[in-house]
């Protein structure tokens, strides 16, 4: 997941290059980037590719259905996934300096893709807390909401509307060539200053304190169920509270991975609001940006490793998938080295009988 313009240093560096906040940048606190940020994006885009494939195999391999709250995790690992593929492109793009050679369509592409996966990441996360919260404190009433049906309509509307929040990024997203720094950038390029307003409340609110707010009605709920002794009584309880602490464990990094960036986004507004008078606040909020934009990228990486070490449901079907196609290739390599063919099999047995009267003509 990422914020709304990963190269937020050119394109603060172009849009603002008229206006006096201008005077608050200093590009040599930007240097750092073209030496660490393309190689923790190759990191991050190998490990998080790996990891997310791999959860994604178990949950599409694995013989039994899944559940309603591995539907809504495996669409998080296919966003993941998604984000992570596009961070090859920017990676090469921040090392040579912001110069974009994938031309227009790709721009508008990666970039959609990521914003896309901004949304939806957190409401998939919200109605796997949602799921929770039904397991676990409605017990008796949870109806079609806990269906696998559901869930899957739920996942494809999370999506169109994921989509609909990442149209601007679509619309604005250009490939224009800056003489200022004789370079071809991939940059946003809106109508007015207060486009940047809009977006950033945007992903604030609908990006992040709706869902928190539901994300955190829930937690509290379920909270409260498991330290309820007298709930632990009931059957249904004790079976869904091992999958419970791994939702649990994923919201908690979540919320640690990207509550900074967030937090860096609504000071950007304030700034745009002209709240801060003097540079240190926006030369320092610039940074703190870079910086929380990297702790968010982690999360991509961090939730597989959640479900082996947290979720035991899914360290069994991961045994079971990998280890029904090792036997699999075995079986096949050993049925490989025997004879199939029919001719060589009635060949085979014609060669006995032809044995036998020998050794009676011999007798």
């Amino acid at each position: 997941m990422m914020g709304e313009d990963p190269n937020s240093t050119m394109t603060m560096f172009i849009d603002n290059k008229a206006s006096p906040k201008n005077e608050c940048i200093d590009l040599g606190q930007f240097q750092w980037l073209f030496t660490y940020q393309p190689p923790y994006m190759w990191f991050i885009f190998v490990l998080g590719f790996i990891e997310n494939f791999f959860v994604i195999s178990v949950f599409v391999l694995h013989k039994s259905r899944c559940t309603v709250a591995e539907i809504y995790l495996g669409n998080m690992a296919a966003a993941d996934l998604i984000f992570v593929s596009g961070l090859p492109f920017w990676a090469i793009y921040i090392a040579n300096h912001f110069y974009w050679p994938f031309g227009a369509f790709m721009c508008v592409a990666v970039n959609s893709l990521i914003q896309i996966n901004l949304y939806s990441s957190i409401y998939f996360l919200m109605m796997v807390s949602v799921d929770r919260y039904l397991a676990l404190v409605k017990t008796m009433s949870v109806g079609r909401l806990r269906r696998p049906w559901w869930a899957k309509v739920s996942c494809a509307i999370i999506w169109m509307f994921s989509f609909v929040l990442s149209m601007p990024t679509m619309v604005f997203r250009k490939v224009m060539f800056i003489e200022n720094f004789n370079t071809t950038a991939c940059i946003t390029k809106p109508p007015s200053a207060d486009w940047f307003i809009a977006t950033n409340i945007i992903m604030n609110v609908l990006g992040f304190l709706v869902p928190l707010v539901v994300i955190a009605f829930c937690t509290f709920q379920i909270i409260c169920v498991l330290r309820n002794n007298t709930m632990q009584k009931f059957k249904d309880v004790n079976k869904e509270k091992k999958a419970t602490w791994l939702v649990l464990s994923v919201l908690l990094v979540f919320i640690v991975c990207w509550l900074p960036f967030h937090i860096s986004t609504f000071i950007d507004t304030l700034e745009l609001f002209g709240a801060f008078p003097t540079c240190v606040v926006r030369s320092v909020n610039h940074i703190f940006n870079q910086i929380s934009s990297y702790i968010g990228f982690s999360n991509s990486c961090i939730n597989p490793v959640l479900y082996i070490m947290v979720g035991n449901h899914f360290r069994q079907k991961a045994v079971d998938v990998y280890c029904g196609l090792l036997r699999k290739g075995g079986y096949e390599r050993r049925k490989s080295s025997f004879p199939t063919d029919e001719s060589t099999v009635n060949s085979t047995q014609t060669s006995f009988p032809m044995g036998l009267n020998k050794k009676k003509s011999i007798a």
